[in-house]
């Protein structure tokens, strides 16, 4: 089963730059997409039923922000059981930033952190929302469900993921107060997968639309699906597909 997750930074600007073509070629079981910035009456079925994929959706009450959007592919290996939007906390679920989707063996949350913001205005929220997915998918976990948390996290663990961590430490996104929620989240049992795989440098999911940065490649690893750590083993790759254009983050995936 090959599961991607992708922040488009719009959906309909990445419908008119390739996304179509792209999803067409790639054919994954399932797409998960963060901040896809619209409502669903905002797009046509080219968007909402694309290729035999059904879409599921939650999207922000502030008009043209955040949310989020499965994709599952007819005949996937799983079938889906059922979704449900948000995890029950009101300043969350207003701004469309979790989607949950039941395979019955596995839970799927999608999930799109907030940023803390350059002056650090919502680092507050950051680490509420933080606190609360985490205690929404322990939920699962202590139900004996395995769970796969994926989504951008608008956070760069170590210094390992990003070009420049000596320069960004009092950056959003590489804050000491969100590392060391990655840090607990991470030593609670869960399992950050593509460094299960890959322990070099120089891997990013995400650019400044600076000129010539992308090419030079100087990003951040934002963008994750970490597992519960019995869960782990069924992860027989993870990756990052830098290749992909069209939004400021590239899609990372994973095999089950």
């Amino acid at each position: 089963m090959r599961i991607l997750s992708w922040n488009v930074n719009g959906i309909r600007s990445v419908g008119r730059n390739g996304f179509f073509e792209w999803l067409e070629k790639e054919k994954p079981d399932v797409l998960c997409l963060q901040e896809t910035k619209c409502r669903t009456d905002q797009l046509g079925p080219e968007y909402l039923a694309p290729f035999g994929y059904e879409s599921y959706w939650h999207c922000a009450k502030k008009p043209g922000y955040s949310g989020v959007a499965i994709y599952v592919r007819g005949g996937a290996e799983l079938a889906l059981r059922g979704t449900a939007e948000g995890i029950g906390i009101s300043e969350i679920d207003a701004e469309g930033r979790v989607l949950n989707a039941d395979f019955g063996e596995f839970m799927l949350v999608n999930a799109y952190f907030p940023n803390s913001q350059r002056d650090h205005a919502r680092l507050g929220y950051k680490l509420r929302f933080c606190d609360a997915v985490f205690k929404h998918v322990e939920g699962f976990r202590k139900k004996k469900k395995p769970v796969i948390l994926c989504g951008d996290y608008n956070i760069a663990h170590k210094e390992i993921d990003l070009r420049n961590p000596r320069s960004n430490q009092k950056n959003a996104g590489f804050l000491p107060e969100e590392r060391a929620w990655m840090d607990l989240f991470l030593s609670r049992g869960y399992v950050d997968t593509f460094r299960k795989f890959v322990s070099d440098p120089d891997h990013y999911t995400w650019w400044s639309y600076r000129p010539g940065v992308r090419e030079k490649n100087i990003g951040w690893r934002i963008d994750y699906h970490c597992v519960n750590s019995e869960f782990a083993p069924l992860v027989k790759e993870a990756f990052i597909m830098p290749e992909v254009g069209g939004s400021d983050h590239c899609p990372v995936g994973i095999i089950l």
